[in-house]
């Protein structure tokens, strides 16, 4: 990428660059990863209690879906205004509200007791933690250049997998090892536990958080002109600077279909895998958040090997859809493998490195050509729009599993979604658009 020559041309300088986007990677990378770690360990959390709650409170699998699939009916509503707030109002504020309401509405969880109130709280979590993902996003297309993204969104998605490698285990202890402490049932004591982190968070980020290079005063006066000369060379391949060119862009669209069916995956991995492992015969819930971390190490090293060959070589395409083409195989494993534990974690590692190396790989491929406030409604309309699947793909799988008995036919109905998804990409997203 060609960058201003006054600062950059030499070697010293290309090395002196380097050394600044390290520093800026170490001031924050490292809190945004822990923040995103613990908004999918309570946004999935509800996949573990599902193993101790519906008995309790004798819930179908049906409400346990449309509960669980809630939450993203009021991500969708209000994803695109809060991230445009972001724009407006900068990340510190905006990231630290929506860790603190988020981690109230998840502790209030525990003291659910009709399918109404599951529903109403899913609802309210999905409003208070709409715009925080897309957020980031965005939050880091302010800060690294499009050669640097694809690194760091790695790192950041990298919250996922190692969510699933820790929170499954920590999950599954707190409810094996808390039930009845007190009065409470463990699926009580795992939402409540487990929202006191982003509360944490949440007071860290506003206090912790640069709003914008220029008022990082940890950064020399090069530094910051280093980094505002590199994205400014990449504002000529991009365009949709408007909300309305955002809205109105075949490509937000397309992009929006293509996360769709990865989300599909993502959900139904990170809501239905506890169950997938106890119907192949793992009753503990402890020994079942274990099997959990496997799948989502392996996702880990699958994702940072992909994300860093594709900055290397700048193709991004092929790096979104044959890792989302390996996750249709992982879930046709699973539908197929019946009651076989084998046959279930190795359907389930594909998924997992799978669908979270396709995750990891796509939202480079929005902010290669949208910008400003057009990248703030772009970006928060395509996760909007895929997060949609959020809600289907939990909701139509407890249905099916309600009357069938079986999640062999949505596996499959996901599979299918994914196997769309990989074809959308190769087929009608130009090389030339993003690879760079």
């Amino acid at each position: 990428m060609a960058i201003d020559t006054s600062i950059s041309s030499s070697p010293r300088s290309a090395i002196t660059a380097d050394a600044t986007y390290r520093q800026v990677a170490w001031r924050f990378m490292p809190l945004l990863f822990i923040c995103y770690l613990v908004a999918y360990l309570d946004r999935v959390n509800v996949g573990f209690a599902k193993l101790q709650m519906l008995d309790d409170l004798h819930f179908s699998d049906a409400v346990y879906g449309l509960g669980a699939g809630l939450f993203f009916i009021g991500y969708f509503i209000f994803e695109v205004p809060s991230n445009l707030l972001l724009h407006r109002f900068g990340a510190r504020r905006w990231i630290s509200r929506i860790m603190i309401t988020w981690a109230v509405l998840s502790a209030a969880t525990a003291w659910i007791s009709t399918p109404t109130e599951f529903y109403v709280l899913r609802f309210l979590l999905g409003l208070a933690e709409a715009g925080f993902f897309p957020g980031m996003i965005l939050y880091m297309s302010y800060w690294f250049p499009s050669s640097k993204r694809g690194k760091m969104t790695a790192i950041l998605i990298a919250g996922n997998p190692v969510s699933g490698m820790i929170g499954g285990p920590i999950s599954g202890y707190i409810m094996h090892s808390l039930s009845g402490a007190y009065g409470f049932a463990g699926w009580q004591w795992l939402f409540f536990v487990e929202a006191i982190p982003a509360a944490i968070l949440g007071v860290v980020i506003f206090f912790y958080l640069d709003d914008r290079v220029e008022k990082a005063s940890w950064l020399t006066e090069e530094q910051r002109l280093q980094i505002e000369n590199e994205l400014k060379e990449d504002a000529p391949s991009q365009s949709h600077e408007s909300v309305r060119g955002a809205f109105l862009s075949p490509a937000v669209w397309l992009l929006s279909l293509v996360f769709f069916g990865i989300v599909m995956g993502l959900y139904a991995l990170g809501f239905w895998q506890p169950t997938i492992i106890k119907n192949a015969g793992v009753s503990d819930p402890l020994i079942v958040g274990l099997l959990t971390a496997i799948p989502y190490g392996c996702a880990v090293l699958s994702m940072f090997l992909a994300g860093a060959h594709a900055d290397r070589t700048r193709e991004r395409r092929w790096h979104v859809a044959v890792p989302t083409l390996t996750a249709s195989v992982g879930f046709v494993l699973c539908a197929l493998g019946g009651q076989s534990l084998v046959a279930a974690m190795i359907g389930l590692t594909l998924i997992a490195i799978g669908t979270i190396t396709a995750a990891s790989g796509f939202w480079v491929l929005p902010v290669s050509f949208l910008r400003g406030t057009g990248a703030a409604a772009g970006v928060a309309l395509i996760s909007s729009v895929g997060n949609l699947a959020g809600f289907v793909s939990p909701t139509i799988m407890g249905w099916i599993n309600a009357r069938a008995h079986t999640l062999a036919p949505s596996l499959l109905l996901v599979s299918g979604s994914l196997l769309v998804s990989a074809l959308l990409v190769v087929v009608f997203i130009p090389a030339k658009a993003v690879n760079h």
